[in-house]
């Protein structure tokens, strides 16, 4: 059968298995998501998924300063041993990750962590949006749903663009490192400071400027 862009995509970002082995894993399941995903652990596909259930209590906490010392960020991302933790390439991923929240300014880490009032009042909003723009009353509520999708996409970190690569998002950025590593890898959690916020002032769109220079 035929399968979509959108969930190839989808199991690639939750197991980290290639493209096509994610097509032929949709397409053998019939379209079925999870179905698909159990078929790639069977074949030792999906190398984020087997090391789901590992212990990463070992890492580092990481911090980023925009310039000038506007915009701070700490976030602290684990691994499972010391060593892996010193690497190059796990330092380089959490640095990666800090310059991301600096730029991108996520307020949660997965769509998992938004509270139900914060849910309710964005799908509150979304509706009205709809309703004045003269959309039918029975399509509004799926347009609040895409529209929620977008909702995540912006203000959660793990479905978040890429800031340095369009084509990926900070889960398939993720599940890349976790197969080139080799150990489980978590983002656990992060603050994000910007100078001045929550005092009326000028504004200045930090945020452009350190997209500017992330993508330098």
């Amino acid at each position: 059968m035929a399968v979509s862009a959108a969930d190839v995509k989808s199991l690639r970002e939750r197991t980290g298995a290639g493209m096509l082995d994610c097509k032929k894993a949709l397409e053998e399941a019939g379209g079925d998501l999870t179905k698909a995903g159990e078929l790639l652990r069977e074949k030792g596909l999906a190398a984020a998924a087997k090391k789901g259930d590992r212990i990463a209590t070992e890492g580092v906490v990481e911090s980023y300063i925009h310039a000038g010392g506007r915009i701070g960020v700490l976030v602290e991302v684990n691994c499972e041993t010391d060593f892996v933790g010193k690497t190059d390439q796990f330092r380089s991923f959490v640095k990666d990750i800090a310059m991301q929240i600096a730029a991108a300014n996520p307020k949660f880490l997965t769509r998992e962590e938004v509270s139900q009032d914060e849910l309710d009042k964005e799908k509150e909003i979304l509706r009205n949006q709809a309703l004045n723009e003269g959309k039918p009353e029975k399509i509004v509520d799926k347009m609040v749903e895409g529209r929620m999708n977008k909702y995540y996409e912006e203000n959660c970190l793990m479905e978040q663009v890429f800031v340095k690569d369009q084509d990926k998002t900070i889960t398939t950025l993720l599940n890349e490192k976790i197969s080139a590593i080799g150990e489980k890898i978590s983002i656990r959690r992060f603050v994000r400071y910007e100078l001045g916020e929550g005092l009326e002032k000028k504004v200045d769109n930090f945020v452009e400027e350190v997209m500017a220079q992330v993508k330098q």
